[in-house]
């Protein structure tokens, strides 16, 4: 069974992502494997009541590509499982915004994994923008990768993990300790 980072920890990952085949065509809802599936977003929107029919809301995942849009998915969020955000190639970010809108504009509470090619420097960057869950490259050691959680002590910028920016944490603090001296 292959594994996942997981809120900071390396589990089993009992889920399969199902993927187009080459000529980009998708299987039928009766092709898909048996167990906990991870869908493309067009096979989801395709045959949502059907796939919800054969497994429930327990066994079903939806994947995001790149250039989809998360408000697609935002009346879903009750009837699926955990939403995957597919990372393509290694200079395509534009899931980390995927993450962000998910978890700031449209309240995504549930697990959001990143798949595809994942690797260890974008770690810390992915939870920043609210991932909680890593499909690592299968050549990637996941002792190693674990350590990016820690390699950063102090953010700047305000993400998903502590929305306020440094300056203001700062200032914030400022005002607490002349409080206190006072």
């Amino acid at each position: 069974m292959a594994s996942i980072i997981k809120n900071r920890a390396i589990v089993n990952d009992d889920w399969t992502v199902v993927r187009p085949a080459e000529d980009g065509s998708l299987p039928a809802v009766n092709e898909l494997p048996a167990g906990k599936v991870l869908v493309p977003l067009a096979l989801w929107q395709a045959s949502r009541d059907a796939l919800i029919a054969s497994r429930g809301a327990a066994e079903i995942g939806v994947w995001l590509a790149p250039d989809s849009e998360p408000a697609e998915i935002v009346g879903d969020f009750d009837r699926i499982a955990l939403i995957g955000v597919d990372f393509p190639v290694f200079r395509d970010g534009r899931g980390f915004s995927i993450g962000r809108l998910l978890r700031e504009r449209y309240g995504y509470k549930g697990e959001l994994r990143a798949i595809g090619d994942v690797l260890r420097d974008q770690l810390a960057f992915m939870f920043r923008c609210g991932f909680d869950a890593y499909a690592l490259r299968a050549d990637k050691d996941f002792n190693d990768a674990l350590k990016a959680f820690d390699e950063f002590s102090v953010q700047y910028q305000g993400a998903v993990d502590n929305p306020s920016p440094l300056f203001r944490r700062r200032a914030a603090a400022a005002s607490a300790s002349e409080k206190v001296s006072a």
